[in-house]
Formats: C-alpha cells, structure tokens, sequence
C-alpha cells in the first residue's frame, strides 16, 4: 500500500492498506500471506512501521509508482479534504499536503495502530501541520457523508474484503462531484501481489460503478499501474 501499501495500509486502503483482520494495504511483490483462491483479498499484515518504511520510502520506488504524476492526476485544489486510505509510513503524504494548501486537510488513514503512530510523528518532524492521521477497521474508512472531496487508495484495492459494501462507504463519504483514484498492479506488473490477487482496471471499474460512480480508466499510464477513477455524480 509501498503507499503502498499496507492499507488502508487499509493495506492497504487502504486503503484502504492492512489491520487487526487482515488488511488492505500497500504491497511490495515479495510479500508472504495466506490466500483463499482466485481474486480473494490478500491477507497480511504491516505492523512495524520503521521496518516497512524501509520499502514504503524507498528513493526506487518513486520510478514505478511516480507518485507526483498519481497527486498531478487528481487535480487537487487548496482548501480541498483528501482521505489517503493505507497511508502506511506516509509516503504520498508530503505531495498531499502541498496539494490541498495550508486551508486543506489529509486524512492519512490506516488499520494498523503502529503506522497511525509513524504517521503522526512524521507529520511533525516534516512540518505537515494539515495531514491527520487516524486508525480505521478493515471494512470501514470511518469517513463522515460528504466530507471529502478526494480519496486516494494506492496498492490497497486487492487486500480489501466485501469490496461492494466497501465502495459504498466511500461513495457516500464523497461530496457532490467528488472522485476516488484506485491505483493497482496490472496484470504483468514486475511489483505488487501474486497474479491470483491482481485485479484489472475493468474488474475496478465494474466495482466502483455498480455503487453509482461514474467509473474510468485515466489514460495516464503509470510503469506498472492503472489509475481508475470513479465520481460521485
């Protein structure tokens, strides 16, 4: 949820980014967890966050997931609220930050209470005095109706369960005209989950627009990603 991922590191949403249950998050390719068949959400857990942020931050990374071109891509206005779900160590949050403005506001979301916790520290080591950090369920992004105009969930979307119900909640999280970015692995992506957990952008756009979104593939290609965005009419 990498943003990756351990999100919501929802990882996970996580973006949901990963959790108590097991999460969605943020995942490097290499990663180990349990699986229940094709296409089931990945389990696994991202509980130590200096040893994830290791991965999460890694300078390499940048050349695959191209986080200033994902931020580019969502248009973000001053004063705007932003959810990052799986936020893990934190890693879109500095581009974030800058993009909503001193009037704006990150939720930097996660299920794991130790990345919460880095989330928090380096918001102020790094004078990021709009991002709040805040411990999310698994199956829940504990987001108020209409209270955010974008939500980001990168690396995170195979690790979340119930994805229909999942999509509501972030449906109704979003203001009128609102949008929500799902950025995953393609099919042949040299990073992310075992293929068996992969999803297409096709798959995701299916998700989003049966809970009423108007669902699109960007033409933003990313190295090894897709970028889906779905708008709340």
């Amino acid at each position: 949820m990498t943003r990756a991922a351990a999100l919501l590191s929802l990882c996970g949403l996580v973006v949901v980014a990963c959790g108590g249950a097991p999460a969605p998050a943020p995942a490097p390719a290499h990663e180990h967890a349990h699986v229940h068949g094709a296409h089931a959400p990945l389990v696994h857990r991202f509980q130590s966050a200096e040893q994830w942020a290791k991965e999460f931050d890694d300078p390499a990374r940048d050349e695959w997931q191209k986080p200033a071109e994902v931020v580019a891509a969502m248009r973000l206005e001053p004063g705007m609220t932003v959810a990052d779900l799986g936020a893990g160590t934190g890693y879109f949050e500095p581009l974030l930050s800058r993009g909503v403005g001193a009037a704006g506001v990150v939720l930097a979301l996660d299920v794991e209470p130790d990345m919460v916790r880095y989330l928090g520290e380096r918001a102020q080591r790094e004078h990021l005095a709009n991002v709040r950090p805040a411990l999310v369920a698994t199956d829940d992004p504990k987001l108020a109706a209409q209270s955010v105009d974008r939500i980001l969930v990168v690396d995170v979307w195979h690790h979340i369960d119930a994805r229909d119900a999942y999509v509501a909640k972030l449906r109704d999280a979003l203001k009128p005209g609102g949008k929500v970015f799902v950025v995953d692995f393609e099919p042949d992506a040299k990073h992310g989950p075992p293929p068996k957990h992969r999803l297409s952008s096709a798959t995701v756009e299916r998700e989003l627009a049966a809970a009423g979104l108007a669902a699109e593939t960007l033409t933003e290609a990313l190295p090894e990603q897709y970028i889906v965005v779905g708008t709340r009419r």
